[in-house]
């Protein structure tokens, strides 16, 4: 049997018909960027995420890299992040010639520690992105908390995770500015690159929106200077067809991960050092935090011996991440070395990543339990 990580087709095939009269109403129309669709789709989803407005852009980095516009992140400036993550969260930073600062992970959620925050606080931090880390959110309250109190911006980087809640809040809609990936793995994917940025500030709002079209407003004019965040058309009108059935496939997910985690325990792994992932109950959040799964990431001490395993009876997987930023190549300079955010590093070195996407058959869900099973045997 063979069970990719993610099977994009067998989505396909339940909306195909949806998705390509979304297509061809483009293509009547003509209209390829921005446009009725993009304003449709940025409703839409500022809704969904519980925000006042939606910002369509190129992608995911770009959302990033246009919120960090937004809020004037200077050279020199400090932007707090985790080194566990994927690169343009800091990436972004560094491309306005800002430091990235990072901070070290709760070691059960993978999610910033807000306990570690304030001391990494310095004269030139200008704004903390906290990661919504494979589905689910970083305990928003403290983060928000220790902003206000130094008068620092928050930018939520829900990439992985539109949808997901903390204490009834959905993530994107707690900082003051949130940004979602549409890149075709996410939950949410489009045909290509997307994404898009979320807020409550109406004067947040018209300079993203400005910035969006290399700072110009009204048309050829420029009081500032913007860049080409432009999201087409097209992705819009497909992830406007998608994202109707978002709840559904979440719960799906949701699903596999109730069967993978009781099926862990049944088999007696869990006792013997195999974690599966946490669903969070911060501080008077009780039940309403709610996991996306945009992975199913288990920890084991031979996670690569048991990938090799995976791959060698045609099952997927992926190693999210296996190199934390901290110690990547690029940023030697800030000077961190490895021993300084261990349980960043620890995670690196023990995570992986299964298939939990919707479409997933009982039979396949069986097989991969059996093979992580028999592998530990």
């Amino acid at each position: 049997m063979k069970v990719p990580l993610l099977d994009l087709k067998a989505q396909y095939l339940t909306i195909k018909e949806e998705i390509r009269s979304a297509i061809d109403e483009v293509l009547e129309s003509q209209i390829f960027i921005l446009g009725p669709k993009v304003e449709e789709l940025e409703k839409s989803v500022a809704a969904y995420s519980q925000t006042k407005y939606g910002i369509g852009v190129s992608s995911g980095t770009d959302a990033l890299l246009i919120s960090l516009m937004a809020i004037d992140i200077q050279p020199g400036d400090e932007v707090i992040t985790t080194p566990f993550t994927f690169f343009a969260t800091a990436g972004v930073v560094a491309r306005l010639k800002a430091r990235p600062v990072f901070v070290d992970i709760d070691s059960v959620t993978f999610n910033i520690d807000p306990a570690k925050i304030e001391k990494a606080i310095t004269k030139r931090t200008k704004a903390i992105i906290p990661i919504h880390l494979f589905g689910q959110c970083a305990d928003m309250d403290p983060i928000m908390a220790i902003a206000n109190t130094h008068g620092l911006s928050v930018i939520e980087d829900a990439a992985q995770s539109i949808g997901a809640e903390y204490k009834g809040r959905r993530a994107g809609s707690i900082g003051h500015l949130g940004i979602f990936s549409f890149f075709p793995s996410k939950n949410l994917g489009g045909f290509g690159d997307g994404g898009m940025v979320v807020m409550n500030d109406e004067k947040l709002f018209e300079k993203v929106k400005i910035l969006r079209v290399h700072g110009s407003h009204p048309k050829y004019y420029h009081k500032i200077v913007g860049g080409n965040f432009r999201l087409d058309s097209l992705q819009a009108a497909i992830l406007s067809v998608k994202l109707k059935y978002l709840d559904e496939w979440s719960h799906g997910r949701q699903k596999n991960a109730d069967e993978y985690d009781q099926k862990f325990k049944t088999s007696g792994l869990i006792e013997k050092g195999l974690l599966v992932p946490p669903r969070a109950i911060y501080k008077n959040g009780g039940d309403k935090n709610y996991h996306i799964y945009n992975q199913y990431t288990i920890r084991t001490k031979k996670r690569d011996e048991l990938q090799a395993h995976l791959k060698s009876n045609a099952i997927g997987s992926e190693i999210y991440y296996p190199l934390p930023l901290h110690l990547q190549e690029c940023f030697k300079e800030l000077g961190y070395g490895k021993g300084d955010l261990p349980v960043s590093e620890e995670a690196a070195g023990s995570v992986l990543s299964i298939p939990i996407y919707p479409e997933l058959m009982a039979e396949q869900r069986d097989y991969i339990v059996a093979t992580i099973v028999g592998f530990h045997a």
